[in-house]
């Protein structure tokens, strides 16, 4: 569902995929390729949300105020609150990136792992853990970015081939 919210709406580019499920609201720019799933949140008041071009946010993910930028990948039901996660990143399963971190470019963060206000994790390193360490990321690990972003980028473009979109209901 696209709402609009004070002198804000949504802005979805036509070949981004976003669920029928999914509910974006006020200030929230989805680029090229993107693909927002079921059950996702996006409220942007006050700071946009911003999802780049090839970007995926999947199921029982909430953005507040946040920008992700191209082929990110945020796994299921994490957060990312008024925070950055740069090109080429993946945001774990259950995870959240809180207020005023940033997740430079060619990171993941792991599933569960908690990325503390301000906390700036470092290109192309693993942030793990509650509150998060880092580490550098193995070549195996910067494999899997790849994978699941190009997974994902034709799996919604054959969601929204199959109608799905939320602007197909409109």
């Amino acid at each position: 569902m696209l709402r609009p919210f004070e002198d804000a709406e949504p802005v979805v580019a036509g070949d981004a995929f976003v669920s029928e499920m999914a509910y974006l609201v006020g200030d929230v720019d989805v680029a090229e390729r993107a693909s927002i799933w079921p059950f996702t949140c996006l409220r942007g008041h006050g700071t946009a949300v911003e999802v780049g071009p090839e970007t995926n946010v999947q199921e029982f993910s909430m953005l507040h105020g946040a920008k992700l930028g191209e082929a990110v990948t945020v796994g299921h039901g994490a957060v990312v609150d008024y925070a950055e996660v740069a090109d080429h990143s993946l945001v774990g399963m259950q995870s959240a990136v809180l207020k005023g971190a940033t997740v430079e470019e060619r990171c993941i963060v792991a599933a569960n792992a908690v990325v503390s206000h301000d906390q700036t994790v470092p290109a192309g390193h693993l942030a793990y853990g509650t509150p998060a360490e880092t580490r550098p990321l193995t070549e195996s690990q910067l494999a899997q970015i790849d994978r699941i972003h190009e997974t994902y980028v034709e799996l919604a473009a054959r969601f929204r081939e199959a109608g799905l979109d939320t602007r197909s209901r409109e």
